[in-house]
C-alpha cells in the first residue's frame, strides 16, 4: 500500500473526529483539508468519498458495529470513527478489497494508538469479515429501520412521514445519501451555454446540458471551480434549484432588487445578470466577511450593478423606507434540510427545536421586509428545506396577518418549462428526488 492512500485515510478519520468534536460544516472543512494538502486529484476523490459516505451512512455503519464492540462508551472517539471508516468501504464500496481496508485501519490503529488498540481493530474487522453484518430485516417498525437504512434519525423520519407519507419520505431519504452532482450556472452577460461546454470539454470535463435551466450545466466529472473558466467568471457553481429564485421573482432592466439574506451571493449574481448589469440589487447579509464573498463573486463574474450592505435584515427599515424596492428576495435562514447530500453532518445536529426557533426568524424577516416593497411589486420567499412548518405555514400565518398581500400563480410563465407542470399554486415544493438537485420552497407574492 502507497504511504498516500494511507495517508488520505487518516486524513479522512481526522476530518470525522474534528467535524463531530467542533459540530464544523463538513463540506468547508473538507474543502479546507484540500486546498491544505495539496492532493492528487484520485486522492481528493477518495478523500470526499470516504469523509461524506461515512457521514452519510453512520447511523447504519453504528448499527452493524455494535453487536462486535463489547464496551462503546470506553472507546476513544478516533477508533470509532476509524472502525466506521473501514466498515464504509468493507460494506459500500466495492473496489476496494476487505484485507486492503483492515490493513490500513490497522496501521494507522498502530501509529496513532499502541499494539493492543490495533488488535482490537483487527479483531473486530476481521470478526466482521467472517460472521457477517447483523441484517435490518430484524427491525420490524418500518419508520426505525428507514431510519436506520438511510441514517436519518427517527424524529426526523417520523416527521417526514407525517408531513409527506412514507413513500415519499423513503425516496428522500433513498437519494440523501448518494452524491449530488456539481452543476453550474453560465454567465450569460459574458459567453453562451454552448461556448462555455466547448471551453470545460477541452479541458478535459464531462459535461452535460441541464435538462431543467436553460443557462444551467452540470459536470459528471472533475471540480469545476479549479478552471479558468472559472477564474474568468463564465459561470457560477449554482445548485439548479437555487437558480429558480431568480425566475421566479421575475426582474426587468433597471429595477431596484432587494436580496434580503444574500450570502453567498449566487441568487444575487443571478439576479443582477438577468438585468443584464442594469439597475441595482441590494445584497444584505449579516456578517462583514459573507459580504466581502458576495462582493468576490461579482467581481469574477464582472457584475457592477450589486451593492453590498452588513446588516441585520430585520433592522432593514431603519436604512430604507418604505416601498424603496420594486422586487424583494427574502432566501431565508432554515434547517437546510433540502440540503443533506452536500452537508451531511447536518442531520446529526438538527432538532425539532431549531425548526420552531427558525420559523419564528422566518416570520419577523418577512415582516421587516414586506413594508419596502412597492405597491404591485413581487415578494419570493425561498428556503432550502423541506419542512412545512419553515415553508407553507409561514406563508399561511404572513398571509393571515397581511391582508395588502396575495399567493401570484402568474409566476408559473416565467419559470422553466420543466417545472411549470409542478406548479398548481403561488408556491412550489421541490424535492431532491424531483430532480437529482437541492430541496427548495418558493413562493410568489404580490402586494396589491
Amino acid at each position: 500500500m502507497t504511504s498516500t492512500k494511507r495517508n488520505v485515510r487518516e486524513t479522512a478519520m481526522d476530518l470525522l473526529v474534528t467535524i463531530e468534536k467542533n459540530q464544523s460544516y463538513s463540506n468547508l472543512l473538507l474543502n479546507t483539508t484540500i486546498e491544505k494538502n495539496d492532493l492528487s486529484v484520485i486522492d481528493v476523490g477518495l478523500l470526499t468519498e470516504l469523509t461524506y459516505g461515512t457521514l452519510q451512512r453512520r447511523m447504519a455503519l453504528d448499527y452493524f458495529l455494535k453487536p462486535f464492540i463489547k464496551d462503546n462508551k470506553k472507546l476513544a472517539t478516533w477508533i470509532h470513527h476509524l472502525l466506521r471508516l473501514t466498515l464504509y468501504q468493507m460494506v459500500y464500496l466495492d473496489r476496494i478489497p476487505d484485507r486492503a481496508a483492515i490493513y490500513e485501519a490497522v496501521e494507522i490503529a498502530k501509529k496513532r494508538g499502541h499494539k493492543g488498540i490495533a488488535g482490537l481493530v483487527n479483531g473486530v474487522l476481521r470478526t466482521i469479515q467472517r460472521e457477517g453484518l447483523p441484517s435490518l430485516d430484524e427491525v420490524s417498525d418500518p419508520k426505525v429501520r428507514l431510519s436506520l437504512e438511510t441514517s436519518h434519525p427517527e424524529w426526523l423520519v417520523a416527521r417526514w412521514v407525517n408531513q409527506f407519507g412514507f413513500d415519499k419520505t423513503k425516496e428522500m431519504c433513498e437519494i440523501n445519501i448518494t452524491a449530488p452532482p456539481q452543476t453550474a450556472r453560465v454567465n450569460l452577460t459574458k459567453i453562451s451555454r454552448d461556448e462555455c461546454i466547448a471551453i470545460l470539454e477541452e479541458d478535459g470535463f464531462q459535461i452535460e446540458k441541464s435538462p431543467i435551466i436553460p443557462e444551467a450545466i452540470r459536470s459528471l466529472k472533475g471540480n469545476l471551480a479549479s478552471t479558468i473558466a472559472f477564474k474568468y467568471g463564465m459561470f457560477t457553481i449554482q445548485d439548479e434549484s437555487s437558480m429558480l429564485a431568480a425566475y421566479a421573482l421575475g426582474v426587468a432592466e433597471n429595477e431596484v432588487i432587494l436580496d434580503a439574506c444574500a450570502a453567498p451571493g449566487g441568487k444575487s449574481t443571478h439576479i443582477a445578470e438577468k438585468m443584464e448589469n442594469t439597475g441595482q440589487v441590494v445584497a444584505i447579509d449579516l456578517h462583514e466577511h459573507k459580504k466581502k464573498l458576495i462582493n468576490d463573486n461579482a467581481r469574477r463574474l464582472g457584475l457592477k450593478n450589486i451593492k453590498t450592505i452588513a446588516m441585520d435584515s430585520r433592522l432593514v427599515q431603519e436604512k430604507y423606507e418604505e416601498e424603496s424596492f420594486d422586487r424583494i428576495l427574502l432566501d431565508a435562514p432554515c434547517s437546510g434540510l433540502g440540503v443533506m447530500r452536500r452537508k451531511p453532518d447536518m442531520k446529526y445536529t438538527k432538532t425539532e427545536k431549531d425548526i420552531e426557533r427558525l420559523s419564528g426568524i422566518q416570520q419577523t424577516l418577512l415582516s421587516s421586509v414586506s413594508p419596502l416593497l412597492k405597491k404591485g411589486g413581487i415578494l419570493v420567499y425561498s428556503t432550502c428545506t423541506v419542512d412545512k412548518e419553515e415553508n407553507e405555514q409561514t406563508i399561511k400565518t404572513f398571509l393571515k396577518n397581511n391582508p395588502e398581500f396575495e399567493g401570484d400563480l402568474s409566476f408559473k410563465t416565467r419559470m422553466p418549462e420543466a417545472i411549470q407542470p409542478l406548479i398548481t399554486s403561488y408556491d412550489i415544493q421541490i424535492f431532491p428526488q424531483d430532480f437529482g438537485s437541492d430541496g427548495m420552497y418558493i413562493a410568489v407574492l404580490r402586494k396589491a
